[in-house]
């Protein structure tokens, strides 16, 4: 597990990858505790080169010259449940949103909003899989990981309208 900071939007977040691909991006501040934890059996370093993609189509994408990421995922953490989420997610498109009802009906699982926000909230690989994306069913913005003020910001540059 490789890991590296990178602050968005005057926030640090934790960017980790494995091997395989993007692992983790999260704003948690640089609190490598959460990668032990999430990523146990790994030896985890400090290595911005193998994260130098991911940091420069983050970049691109926050500046808003890139709508949609070419990264390869590791998503290994997770219930099935929370893997179907996320993977329905990666389906939202740029500059669209969807409502929690919606992504449980996506994943024919309609009775599953409470579930689905909660797997939302814990997406391992924050604005690569757009969770920012889903709002309320009456266009309300809802919680975000790394802030309420970073999920607006993020829909502003996809050009979405949301209720405040």
């Amino acid at each position: 597990m490789y890991y590296t900071f990178h602050t968005v939007f005057n926030r640090l977040y934790t960017i980790a990858s494995t091997e395989k691909g993007l692992a983790y991006v999260s704003p948690d501040d640089g609190d490598i505790t959460i990668l032990e934890k999430l990523f146990k059996g790994f030896t985890i370093q400090e290595d911005e080169s193998i994260n130098a993609e991911s940091i420069k189509q983050l970049q691109e994408y926050t500046q808003g010259s890139r709508n949609e990421f070419d990264l390869v995922l590791d998503i290994q953490n997770g219930t099935p449940f929370q893997q179907s989420i996320w993977k329905a997610l990666l389906d939202v498109p740029y500059g669209r949103t969807i409502h929690y009802g919606a992504l449980a009906e996506n994943i024919n699982n309609p009775k599953a909003v409470r579930a689905v926000g909660g797997a939302v909230g814990q997406n391992p690989i924050s604005i690569i899989i757009p969770c920012h994306r889903i709002i309320g069913k009456n266009g309300s913005l809802t919680g975000y990981n790394g802030g309420i003020n970073v999920k607006m910001k993020l829909l502003d540059i996809e050009g979405i309208q949301y209720t405040g």
